[in-house]
């Protein structure tokens, strides 16, 4: 038989980092994706009842890993880091690279390795759960920003969520959901999907509430950075049609750098 879907939990930490916890429902098993802050996982766990046994960390910018120390301290969790990311992540027992599995219980995730916010960056797929983990590297309606790259190499990074089923769920490491709106429709302003999700986000965001985990459909059909091999965005940044999508890419994040 197959195993049983996982529990997802998200909430807010700081002030726009994403919180998440997935847990294997058949063997109690439960991690946290990244630890921004303590107190909110910590009382997300509580709330539900669930026991902490795992921490896979996507980066090592602070804003990720600074909770990590007293949740472990508290929970005993195993802390799963970025072989690139080296010491910068307190308290690691393993360290994973490109094509190695990561087990939750009875769950299963592959890392990829997707640099371009910054060289250690992974990202954690559950392939038969149908979620992806993607940090700060694929936002809903948004990307991050290029810090330790070239911009085609976040693009690269990009390109290996496109082939996921568009039902995959994709949960990131920010709310920047309003933000990242402003610009999807300053840069494809004819897109009526697009339209329709923002008017979603904002709806949501009057309820206290934020449009993650988003689909790789709704992505694909409406986050630009996702869509560089389109006309449309192409047009928008003043290049031919049939410009490669990374040098459209490229200009799309420097304008939104600019925005």
């Amino acid at each position: 038989m197959p195993n049983a879907a996982p529990e997802i939990r998200a909430f807010l930490c700081r002030s726009d980092n994403i919180g998440v916890l997935i847990r294997d429902p058949e063997s109690g098993a439960c991690a946290a994706i990244d630890v921004p802050e303590a107190a909110p996982v910590l009382a997300a766990l509580d709330a539900e009842g669930w026991r902490l046994t795992d921490i896979l960390v996507t980066h090592r910018h602070a804003d990720h890993i600074e909770g990590i120390a007293e949740v472990v301290e508290r929970t005993g969790a195993r802390v799963t880091a970025p072989v690139k990311a080296g010491a910068a992540v307190p308290g690691a027992a393993r360290y994973v690279s490109e094509g190695d599995r990561v087990t939750v219980g009875g769950l299963e995730a592959e890392v990829w390795e997707t640099p371009g916010h910054c060289a250690d960056h992974v990202t954690y797929h559950f392939a038969k759960a149908g979620v992806v983990f993607s940090g700060d590297t694929l936002f809903t309606l948004g990307c991050g920003r290029v810090m330790e790259a070239d911009p085609v190499i976040l693009w690269r990074s990009l390109e290996r969520f496109l082939p996921l089923p568009d039902e995959t769920a994709v949960y990131s490491g920010h709310d920047y959901v309003l933000s990242n709106a402003r610009f999807a429709l300053a840069a494809d302003p004819d897109n009526a999907a697009l339209r329709a999700r923002v008017a979603e986000a904002e709806a949501l965001a009057k309820e206290g509430r934020f449009l993650i985990p988003s689909t790789l459909g709704d992505e694909k059909a409406t986050n630009p950075f996702l869509r560089a091999a389109e006309p449309a965005l192409a047009r928008a940044v003043d290049l031919p049609e049939g410009t490669d999508p990374a040098m459209v890419f490229t200009a799309l994040r420097a304008w939104k750098n600019r925005f």
